[in-house]
């Protein structure tokens, strides 16, 4: 299988306007890039107290006093100046969103890009954010399971649930089967994506990658599937390499690895105003090898 090379899409910090994403979705279109990403938060804290999970220590060192464009809204400019790349999240905070019109507002977006969306969801790590948007942070695995079952029951444009009043419909339908891929490195997150998902979405940093733990958590993943009664192999594996701008050359060299411990796809991050095309090509000439 052939390793697809996604690039997150600038949308944050002085990126974050409209000229700047039109023309970064443009240029990594044409540098070849498989898909294109962007993360979620709707609010942030001016200070960070949660645990944050993608660094040991758990302290978050960036800075949270930056304009940070809305996902699907972000998605939506660069759909309509891309025609081929495929158009996800790295990761929508499921929890966080109301399902049913977060339903509506992926299928109407997958009709408007031809079929092209791909919403990568997780329970979210900021109990600020929670707080701010009146979510209970405690019961965020459960909202996210229960969302990803009534995200499809609605894409059917005419879902069964009890949980929606009777006869009621949601169009337009999604173009597409739109995939659900189930981010977080916790047991229960791949226990959610074994048996919920189309795919796992998993984060490391190009300064800390790590394809042994990676590997074990596949291992898990594709337990999970089994018993599931799920084919292990049908399960995406897709990594998004943060901190990853400028060391393309470097990630490269730990490309066999990963392919190894079952990774089928990357996110990285790529400067779209220098060569992306040369960072692309480096990685997909590793993957080859």
């Amino acid at each position: 299988m052939t390793l697809a090379i996604g690039a997150k899409l600038p949308h944050t910090g002085a990126a974050a306007t409209g000229p700047a994403v039109r023309a970064a979705a443009r240029a990594l279109e044409q540098a070849g890039a498989d898909a294109l990403w962007v993360s979620d938060h709707v609010v942030l804290p001016a200070r960070v107290d949660s645990r944050y999970p993608f660094a040991e220590d758990g302290v978050a060192r960036w800075s949270t006093e930056v304009d940070y464009l809305e996902a699907l809204i972000t998605l939506t400019v660069a759909a309509a100046v891309t025609e081929r790349v495929r158009l996800g999240t790295a990761v929508l905070v499921l929890p966080q969103r109301q399902p049913v019109l977060l339903a509506k507002q992926a299928a109407s977006l997958d009709v408007l890009s031809g079929g092209r969306l791909e919403l990568g969801v997780g329970t979210g790590w900021l109990r600020e954010e929670f707080d701010a948007l009146e979510v209970p942070f405690d019961r965020r695995g459960a909202r996210a399971s229960a969302a990803i079952e009534l995200l499809r029951d609605c894409w059917t444009g005419r879902p069964r649930t009890p949980a929606l009043p009777a006869d009621l419909l949601v169009l337009p339908t999604p173009a597409h089967p739109i995939p659900l891929l189930v981010g977080g490195h916790s047991s229960a997150a791949l226990r959610r994506a074994g048996t919920l998902g189309d795919g796992w979405l998993a984060q490391q940093s190009a300064t800390a990658l790590d394809p042994i733990t990676l590997a074990a958590e596949i291992t898990a993943l594709h337990r999970h599937a089994a018993e599931a009664g799920r084919d292990p192999g049908s399960v995406r594996v897709v990594l998004r390499v943060a901190d990853s701008l400028g060391r393309c050359a470097d990630l490269a060299d730990r490309v066999p690895s990963l392919r190894a411990a079952g990774v089928t796809e990357l996110i990285v991050d790529v400067d779209p105003h220098a060569d992306p095309a040369a960072e692309l090509d480096r990685l997909r000439s590793a993957a080859a090898q």
